[in-house]
This record gives C-alpha cells, sequence and structure tokens, in this order.
C-alpha cells in the first residue's frame, strides 16, 4: 500500500511540473484596472501564489470551528472525571445500582485534533 501511494504522489507531482512547465510565459496582474502598478511574472508564479493564499485562507476560516472542537472537548472530558467522581462516591450504597468508571484515554493515544 506505501509504494502505491508513493506512485500516485509521483504521478501527482509530474502532472504539476508539466504543468508549471507549460504555463512559463509572462503575463501582467494588474489590481484595479490601471490605479495601481502591474506585476509581470510567469503565469504558474500567479496560479501557485493564489492557489497558496487560497490555503491559508481556508486553514483561517477552518480555525474558529478547531478552537470550538476543543472547548467542547475540555468541557465533556471534565464531565466525565465529575461523573467517575460521583460513581466511585456512591460505589457504597446498596440501594443504587453500581457505575462502572469510565477511564479517560491515555495522554499518548492520538485524537484528530490533536488534544
Amino acid at each position: 500500500m506505501r509504494i502505491l501511494s508513493w506512485i500516485f504522489y509521483l504521478g501527482l507531482f509530474v502532472l504539476a511540473l508539466g504543468f508549471a512547465l507549460s504555463n512559463t510565459e509572462p503575463v501582467e496582474l494588474r489590481l484595479f484596472s490601471g490605479y495601481a502598478s502591474s506585476w509581470r511574472a510567469p503565469l504558474v508564479v500567479f496560479l501557485l501564489a493564489f492557489l497558496g493564499i487560497g490555503a491559508v485562507l481556508g486553514l483561517l476560516a477552518a480555525v474558529p470551528s478547531l478552537f470550538r472542537a476543543r472547548r467542547e472537548i475540555a468541557h465533556l472530558r471534565k464531565e466525565l472525571r465529575l461523573a467517575n467522581k460521583r460513581a466511585a462516591g456512591a460505589g457504597g450504597s446498596d440501594s443504587q445500582e453500581q457505575l462502572p468508571a469510565i477511564a479517560p484515554p491515555p495522554a499518548s493515544a492520538s485524537t484528530p485534533l490533536g488534544v
């Protein structure tokens, strides 16, 4: 499986390299139709710059939901600890059914959000 992923990445790199080499003609980028200076560079430079800017803006747009998810995870872990303490404290009573204590995952376990 690892070899297949390397072959896929190599093919993707060759496609990107071919795209870059076929778009080397210089183009002029003007902002606001003559009110600002214009820049001349190969087309692939502008395309890669705007791709990078778009990726950064996309990551910045995801930051609030990432922090919201981390805050919710912390809140749920706190609730879990409180539930475990209550279950451990209620363990001496015969009239109530004893709840099993649920341990949080070990700190070394990797989580999707890196918490």
